[in-house]
């Protein structure tokens, strides 16, 4: 029975660790041996207690500093001084004893350490008293083995020992579970964007995408508007022209190599026309599909193109949308800009992205806050993408994009 006892209490201290481990990922490292967060719940306790006279001796000697406003940013610069010590050491025993990961670069607030470190050491001296109490409990359980081996017990007081002692039990193993799993929730709140964090940086992004789509709509009817008006308008007008003199002619010969001009232009109308509507939306994209659209691409780009699609299932057609937009963007820059003679584009679903890539031996310094990548940029954000623009003086100029198809 004293065997079953203290057994039972080292699987309670050691299985209570099991709360304090990180959330479950895919990727995570398997959680550490029970006997190491056994060892970093009894760190815990000590760091609590230095924690607890830390606050106890500074906080009171600097107590009558904080108080005067005149000294309080110095004093409190002073607490705070030791404080992120204290929370870094709690960082490294997680990370230690349980293999939690932090994010790296992540600065908790003032406030925030405070607040963790007052409920750290509140958890950590609990948890030395309910240790304790599991270290009485085996030594009551001793002396009650000891007790029925010598016979001086009856059966009576026997059973209400036992059952006294197996509740006392189960409320200390079920009080490690709630300390341990309140050290776990206090750390990630402390060490990491607490939900608050996320979601107000998730309502930014939201809000930064939207304000890049609505932009780069405008954009591209402007660019709409250029190409008609500067292209599309005044070949019409050409034609016009050349269709009037053909008519007032009163030279036969005159008027047939004038409408031959005028069919010329007229074919020329037809292409640019056709052109703008490529811009605004393939209709390949539609009907044919993605790698269809994207080869009609290669056959408009003046510069030899290679492109390799290696998509073996169906893509959501926002998807398909926004990584056209990307390879034609990115090729027509590179044809007007780069002076490049090659580009190379990549399509790859790897599990639920898609992967688009864009390579060409230009001179680079493409300017990722231009209007057309800037452009991209936002229509890949709506759509919780991230694009890269790599593009140093002398080149090569790498645009790559990746979008959840999820």
């Amino acid at each position: 029975m004293h065997e079953d006892l203290t057994g039972a209490a080292s699987d309670g201290l050691a299985g209570a660790l099991g709360a304090a481990a990180p959330e479950d990922d895919p990727s995570a490292a398997p959680p550490p041996p029970r006997r190491r967060r056994g060892l970093g719940v009894l760190l815990g306790c000590a760091t609590a207690l230095l924690g607890s006279l830390y606050f106890l001796v500074v906080g009171a000697a600097l107590g009558p500093f904080l108080l005067w406003p005149r000294t309080r940013p110095d004093a409190l610069r002073i607490l705070m001084a030791g404080a992120r010590r204290l929370t870094a050491l709690e960082r490294i025993r997680r990370s230690v004893f349980f293999g939690d990961r932090f994010p790296e670069h992540y600065k908790a607030s003032d406030q925030k350490i405070l607040r963790y470190l007052a409920v750290r050491c509140y958890t950590g001296l609990l948890c030395a008293v309910v240790i304790g109490l599991l270290g009485f409990g085996a030594v009551l359980a001793g002396l009650l083995v000891n007790g029925v081996a010598r016979g001086s017990l009856g059966w009576d007081e026997l059973l209400t020992q036992v059952v006294l002692g197996s509740v006392l039990l189960f409320l200390d193993v079920q009080g490690l579970y709630s300390l341990a799993a309140l050290d776990t929730r206090t750390a990630r709140e402390c060490f990491g964007p607490s939900e608050r964090e996320l979601l107000q940086q998730r309502i930014d992004e939201l809000a930064a995408s939207r304000a890049a789509v609505v932009q780069a709509v405008d954009v591209e009817r402007r660019r709409i508007e250029r190409d008609l008006h500067d292209g599309v308008q005044q070949r019409l007008v050409a034609l016009a022209m050349l269709l009037g003199r053909a008519r007032r002619s009163r030279d036969p010969e005159r008027a047939d190599a004038l409408l031959l001009q005028a069919h010329e232009e007229s074919q020329g109308v037809l292409t640019e026309l056709r052109e703008v509507a490529w811009r605004v939306y393939p209709s390949a994209l539609d009907s044919l599909g993605l790698q269809e659209a994207l080869g009609g691409v290669a056959e408009r780009c003046s510069i030899p193109l290679r492109i390799a699609f290696e998509v073996g299932a169906p893509l959501p057609k926002p998807v398909e949308t926004a990584a056209y937009f990307v390879v034609s963007e990115a090729v027509t820059n590179a044809a007007k800009h780069s002076s490049a003679t090659a580009i190379e584009v990549r399509v790859a679903l790897t599990g639920a992205r898609l992967a688009v890539r864009v390579e060409d031996n230009g001179k680079g310094g493409a300017d990722p806050a231009g209007s057309g990548l800037a452009g991209l940029r936002g229509r890949v954000a709506a759509l919780d993408g991230a694009l890269h623009i790599d593009s140093p003086l002398g080149g090569p100029t790498t645009i790559s994009a990746e979008l959840p198809c999820a």
